[in-house]
Order: C-alpha cells, then sequence, then structure tokens
C-alpha cells in the first residue's frame, strides 16, 4: 500500500479560497480569542505528522492480525495502543470539545479535516477516538454538569473511552422495540439489564475504563420510542474522588467476526444490574442520542471519503509505475519495454472521477462543516440557516459520501488489476473496509428516507428550499462571468432539474406516501451529485486566475466533473421521478 500523504493543500485551498474560514473565526468571539491561520496550519500539520508516521503503518498489520477476544477481554493489534496514547497525549480526542473541561474547543470545519486525515490513515483505528468524541459531545450537551466534571476531563484526555449503546438482536432501526431495563434506585442511579449488539470500541485495552452512553426503558414507560430514556453506564465504577471502583455489571459476551474493519473490537455487550446515570429526561433518550448519531453519522461520510482518498493515492501511485502496453497515439516512453498504464484512457477516466469525487466530497463536508458551525457561532440568520441546512444535509453526506467512498476503493481496485485483489498490496482491505460505512449508523436507505421522508416531505421542502435559493444567487451573481460559463450553465440546468423532481415526488406523494420510499435512493443521488456541481463551480470560481499547478489541476478536474459525472444525474432523476407502483404490482411470492 502507497504511504499515506495528507491532503493538505487541498484543505487549505477549501478552508481559505473557497469557504473563507478565516472571517468566520474573526468574527466570533468564541473562536477569535485562539484561533487564526497560524493555529489551523500547525493543527493540521501535527495531525498530519501523527497520522502519516504512527497511524497509517499499523494499519495493515492491525487488518492481519485483527482484535483478540478472551473470556471477556479483547486485545488491540500490536501498534494500536502506542498510536491511541500518541494521539490521546496530543489531545486529538478532545479538539472540539469544551474547553472548560478540557478540551481545545475547535470548529468542526477543522475536526472534520482532521477526521478525514485519520480516517484515510486506518479507519478501523479512527473508530475509537471517534466514538469517544461523539460521546463526549452529547455529554456536553445533555448531561448535567456533575456528569461533565466527572467523566468529560478523562473521556477529552483519552484516558476513558466512550461508547453509543443502541442497537439489540431484535431491534435494529426500530428502536421502540428494545428490551434493555433501567430500574430505579433509591440514590438516584438506575440499574440496567438487557444485552447490546455491535458496539464499537464496546471492549477494549485501549483506555482504563470506558464510558457506555446507553438507551433503555424504565419500567412505566411508554410504548415505542416514546419511552426510551438514556444512561451513562462506566464499565468501572467511578467514585466520588474520581478514581476508579469496582467492576460493574458489564461484561462483553462476545466479539464480531466482520468482512472488514478487523482492528475494531465491535462487541456484544450484557448488562446485568449494571449502574447507570441518567442523562437528560426522562423518556427523551432517543432525542439526546440524536446529539451524538447526528455527529457520527456525519463522521461516518467522512469514513467513506477517507476510503476513497486513501484508494486515489494507492492507485496513483500504482499507475504511474505499472510498466504495461503503449500509448494507442504511440509509444510515450520508447527507452522502455511499455508504456505506464497512465496511457491508457480508461485508467485516466478512474483516476480522474476518483479525484474529482473526493475533492468534490471533501468540499461538501467543509460545507456541511461550515453549516455546522454558523449554526453555533453566527448571528441569529445565520444560526437558523446553518441549523436547516446542516439537518438537510447530514442524511446526504452519510449515505452519499460512503456509497462513492466504496466506488472509489473499487475503482481502485481495478487500477490494480489482480495486485488489487490479493491482501499483501493491502487495496482489498479499503474495499472491505469502506463498505460497513453504508451500514452503521442507519443504513443508507434509512438515510434516503430520512431525506426525502422527514427534510423533504415533512416541511414541504423548506430546507432544501434554503440550498436551491443559495445556488441561485451564485449563479446570478456570476451569470454574466465569461470565464465561469462552463461551470454555471451547467450547475443552473442541474438546480433547476432538482427543483422539478423534488415538486415531482413530493406532489405524487400526495396522493401515494409509496412514491417517498420508490424514489429515496435515487434522489439522494441526485442531490448529491448537484450538491456536488456547486462545490466544484465554488472550486472553480476560487482557481479562476490563479497560477501554479494547484489551479490548473483544480480547473480541469472541474471540467471533467461536469462533462462525465454529472450527466450521471440524469437517469437517476428519471428512474427517481418513475411511479411506486412498478415496486409494489409485484407480489411478494412472485419475487
Amino acid at each position: 500500500m502507497a504511504d499515506y500523504k495528507a491532503p493538505l493543500d487541498d484543505m487549505n485551498f477549501l478552508l481559505y479560497d473557497v469557504f473563507n474560514a478565516e472571517q468566520l473565526w474573526a468574527e466570533s468571539e468564541a473562536l477569535s480569542e485562539y484561533l487564526d491561520r497560524d493555529t489551523s496550519d500547525a493543527i493540521l500539520q501535527e495531525c498530519a505528522k501523527i497520522a502519516e508516521q504512527e497511524i497509517a503503518p499499523i494499519s495493515r498489520q492491525g487488518d492481519e492480525i485483527g482484535i483478540q477476544f478472551d473470556h471477556g477481554k479483547v486485545t488491540t493489534p500490536p501498534g494500536f495502543k502506542q498510536a491511541f496514547t500518541t494521539y490521546s497525549e496530543g489531545g486529538w480526542i478532545g479538539l472540539g470539545g469544551e474547553v472548560e473541561h478540557g478540551g481545545m474547543g475547535m470548529p468542526k470545519m477543522l475536526t472534520a479535516l482532521q477526521e478525514e486525515i485519520v480516517c484515510s490513515a486506518d479507519m478501523a483505528f479512527s473508530l475509537y477516538p471517534g466514538l469517544t468524541s461523539g460521546a463526549c459531545l452529547l455529554l456536553a450537551k445533555h448531561g448535567s454538569d456533575e456528569l461533565k466534571q466527572r467523566f468529560l476531563p478523562n473521556m477529552y484526555s483519552g484516558q476513558w473511552a466512550g461508547t453509543m449503546c443502541l442497537t439489540e438482536a431484535h431491534a435494529g432501526t426500530d428502536l421502540g422495540m428494545m428490551r434493555t431495563k433501567a430500574e430505579p434506585c433509591a440514590d438516584g442511579s438506575y440499574q440496567l439489564t438487557g444485552s447490546k449488539i455491535f458496539i464499537t470500541g464496546g471492549e477494549q485495552d485501549l483506555t482504563e475504563n470506558i464510558i457506555h452512553l446507553v438507551l433503555a426503558k424504565l419500567p412505566d414507560a411508554p410504548a415505542g420510542s416514546k419511552g426510551i430514556s438514556l444512561f451513562l453506564v462506566p464499565k468501572l465504577k467511578v467514585n466520588d474522588d474520581g478514581s476508579l471502583g469496582e467492576h460493574n455489571g458489564v461484561v462483553c459476551g462476545s466479539t464480531e467476526h466482520k468482512m472488514g474493519i478487523h482492528a475494531s473490537a465491535t462487541c456484544v455487550l450484557n448488562f446485568d444490574q449494571a449502574q447507570g446515570y441518567l442523562v437528560g429526561e426522562v423518556n427523551q433518550g432517543l432525542a439526546c442520542m440524536f446529539t451524538m448519531m447526528n455527529y457520527e453519522r456525519i463522521g461516518v461520510g467522512i469514513q467513506g471519503l477517507g476510503a476513497g482518498v486513501r484508494s486515489y493515492q494507492n492507485a496513483l501511485e500504482y499507475a504511474k509505475e505499472r510498466i504495461q502496453g503503449r500509448s494507442l497515439s504511440g509509444a510515450k516512453s520508447p527507452e522502455q519495454a511499455a508504456d505506464s498504464i497512465m496511457v491508457h484512457g480508461d485508467v485516466r477516466r478512474m483516476l480522474l472521477s476518483m479525484k474529482a469525487l473526493n475533492e468534490g466530497n471533501r468540499a461538501l463536508a467543509m460545507y456541511v462543516s461550515k453549516q455546522l458551525d454558523l449554526s453555533q457561532y453566527g448571528s441569529g440568520v445565520e444560526q437558523q440557516k446553518g441549523g436547516a441546512l446542516t439537518a438537510l444535509m447530514t442524511p446526504l453526506a452519510k449515505a452519499f459520501f460512503t456509497d462513492v467512498g466504496l466506488e472509489n476503493t473499487i475503482a481502485g481496485q481495478q487500477v490494480l488489476g489482480g495486485h488489487g485483489y490479493i491482501r499483501e498490496w493491502g487495496q482489498e482491505q479499503l474495499v472491505r473496509d469502506a463498505r460497513i460505512a453504508q451500514i452503521y449508523e442507519g443504513t443508507n436507505g434509512v438515510q434516503a428516507m430520512d431525506l426525502i421522508g422527514r427534510k423533504l416531505a415533512a416541511n414541504k421542502g423548506q430546507y432544501i428550499g434554503l440550498f436551491v435559493d443559495e445556488v441561485r444567487q451564485f449563479i446570478e451573481s456570476h451569470h454574466s462571468d465569461r470565464q465561469l460559463a462552463e461551470f454555471i450553465e451547467p450547475l443552473a440546468a442541474a438546480i433547476d432539474d432538482l427543483v422539478n423532481l423534488t415538486q415531482s415526488i413530493l406532489t405524487s406523494a400526495a396522493d401515494n406516501p409509496e412514491q417517498l420510499g420508490s424514489a429515496a435512493n435515487d434522489y439522494l443521488h441526485v442531490f448529491g451529485y448537484t450538491a456536488l456541481a456547486y462545490m466544484w463551480a465554488l472550486m472553480a470560481k476560487a482557481a479562476q486566475g490563479k497560477q501554479g499547478d494547484f489551479y490548473r489541476a483544480k480547473l480541469i478536474t472541474a471540467r471533467y466533473f461536469f462533462a462525465r459525472i454529472l450527466p450521471r444525474r440524469q437517469s437517476l432523476a428519471q428512474s427517481a421521478a418513475s411511479s411506486a407502483s412498478l415496486l409494489f404490482e409485484l407480489e411478494d411470492d412472485l419475487f
């Protein structure tokens, strides 16, 4: 596998040339005190150093050896504990955390780039600190002052880890069916009993304690999802003075044998009258958990991006070195027995598609991150718009990035040919690792239904109207720029088509609700390619008139996206607009 190199040039281009992060930081009273470009550059450079030198080198070994499970104990692969210690001692788990409890308070635009770098280095490793950061975010927002003071500092420092415990064997997406129970105790705590499956990092040897965030129901809870409460359950009890006490009633019953992410411990956890503490209000647990779930959904989308970036780097290095065949227009390296496979049109198609999709998705990740930051640090109007666009874009980011991520790992495998299929080159690991990102944190089908059901139909398209208005304002402000016309004109057509498709689906769904489920997946991808068109138009504008190979490559890649990738939306739109009856007129017995 090629040595991983963090794409810092592109990241800085997005931060400063495209999205003007410096202005947001300077205008925010909270951020301006400790964040400027020099600080940002130092953060990304140091993160890249750790990822390139400490995490990426252990990825292949981690996949080959995997975690080891023995009588309730999990041992991570060689090198993982040292890398995790180095990573946590650098403050990376608390990069976006509350300053008052030991975090660094950095905005999402920086932490999203940090996440991409670590995911590209090793997706399995990234899950341990990533889940902890998400658990900290939830606790910081919904936990009592006592819980925050007691648990957050050690979680930010990496001394303790965090998990999210939702799924049960019979209750996946439909969490209202869960059976885990919480019995109130006289001292205000609760005793939890039940089993959870698919718990990432549920047991490991990286930290001295693990803080589980567990969904459960009180004995008198209402039926369904309205009766779910959220509890903090430590693996080891924490004494009043902060020291660790006896083992709580939490045991890892087994670990899953998985297709990929072998170095990540995916656990069955059994709770037997385990002591826990209520987080948030009774019966409001699912609403609280969505704070972490939405954070993790964007994070999982970034996992797809990270895998795609690593795949592109592998494939590009291989293509430049692999000697095979001759160019159709004549030998390019006549002194050698053959040309590199870079001369072949189909190889260049795969590489350019990977490059265009990776860079477009990175830009969209920055766009969504900026909306999150505006919802926290912006003015009143900016906060409202940022919150609405974040809600709209979260299912898109999770599903589109991970679908494209798998596509890009497979494309990289195809570039490597037979070497992409065998284990020693490492490329097949990326395909296996990337596959899970389409499944966990809500399958991509669930994300598509969230987008079209909750974010479009439920509010009659108000959220997407904000996005459409922004894109049309951009188009209008640059309609007379002849140099940008090659990007503006197809963007205008794409946004008009998206509006028409949205209206058509919502109209059809008024007569037949099944139209939403029928169109959901195709619609999400139409939206995704249209959103990427906006990102590429923004990047083309930022690169226009600037000298240097980086900006020249950016403009050429933008042209490729609009000519060869954006047209995908047209067939998807036709499919999305077709009648739902085509899916339901075939009886179950005839499948």
